[in-house]
């Protein structure tokens, strides 16, 4: 993760490939670098993939861009707030349907799915909960449209609906991989042990191209899938490490293991570290004290946990 720098200019279509413009949404942040990447794909007829927040501004752009021609698909990578908010009023002015893996919780997995019953665990950083398709995309899918054809796949991990749209040899990969940064990873929509294996399938399909949710293209996309993939190895370590030295809450683990982290995405680094313990906690090399939450002690699986103080406080 790291802070936006100066780049393209929100709302000026730019042709990315012949048949794929972007279109930059005025969104800038520390999450979302410049701003969202809307896509407009086809020459006559256009599908949109992630048409993108919820902002007057960003949807004139997208008229203009679109201008005379028809719009036969609007497809959503998944369902945050800087993506999916706009498809439901350009559907709208467009008669274009909504397609998508599903509502904001599809795709949570069974481990996932429990964290949320079981009680406050935190996340849903930005969801657009009232989010829902008009059609269901699994797997695989192939949707078509007049000179282009995109096929879906499931890559769960930064949220539980999160699809990556393949297009000849490159994709658009939403906020699964971005060249700029990692992907945060927040229970209960985030799930690192399904991030994982979402990498290892965009990586089998030889995907060579990348067009991202935010930032600029990858233009190696299979070195940058396994370069993101030895990053979470290595947190996994040093958070492993981190345990041997003395157990701790998220916040605590983040503290040791991100010590360069503006003050503004410590939050973020706080929930990717619990992503982390809680997969640890599921392969048994961690354990936590009480139901696994944003603020419970992790321990490695043979060390001995922190119990209450007598105020409150923690004794080892």
């Amino acid at each position: 993760m790291q802070q936006a720098q100066d780049g393209p200019v929100p709302g000026q279509p730019v042709a990315l490939a012949p048949g794929l413009l972007r279109v930059l949404a005025p969104n800038p942040g520390p999450m979302t670098h410049w701003g969202t990447n809307t896509y407009l794909l086809g020459e006559k007829s256009l599908a949109v993939i992630d048409p993108g927040p919820d902002d007057p501004c960003h949807l004139a752009a997208l008229r203009a861009a679109i201008g005379g021609r028809a719009v036969s698909h609007i497809l959503v990578t998944h369902a945050h707030l800087d993506h999916a908010p706009l498809a439901a009023p350009l559907s709208r002015d467009t008669g274009a349907p909504v397609l998508a893996f599903g509502a904001a919780r599809a795709g949570r997995s069974a481990v996932m799915a429990q964290l949320a019953r079981a009680g406050p665990i935190g996340g849903g950083e930005g969801v657009d909960a009232g989010f829902a398709p008009d059609h269901r995309l699994s797997d695989g899918d192939e949707v078509a449209g007049d000179g282009w054809a995109l096929r879906a796949l499931h890559t769960p991990g930064h949220m539980g609906n999160h699809l990556c749209f393949l297009w000849g040899d490159t994709a658009l990969s939403g906020d699964h991989v971005m060249g700029w940064a990692t992907s945060l990873v927040s229970p209960p929509d985030g799930d690192l042990t399904d991030f994982m294996a979402s990498l290892a399938h965009l990586a089998e399909t030889g995907v060579r191209r990348l067009w991202p949710g935010h930032g600029a293209p990858v233009e190696d996309a299979q070195a940058r899938i396994a370069a993101l993939k030895a990053h979470r190895e290595d947190r996994t370590a040093q958070i492993r490490a981190a345990l041997t030295k003395a157990p701790g809450t998220p916040a605590e683990i983040a503290a040791r293991v991100y010590t360069d982290v503006p003050t503004a995405l410590r939050p973020a680094a706080e929930r990717n570290v619990l992503a982390h313990l809680v997969a640890l906690s599921q392969n048994g090399e961690a354990r936590s004290q009480g139901p696994l939450g944003a603020a419970t002690p992790f321990a490695l699986a043979d060390a001995p946990l922190a119990t209450p103080g007598p105020q409150g406080g923690v004794k080892k």
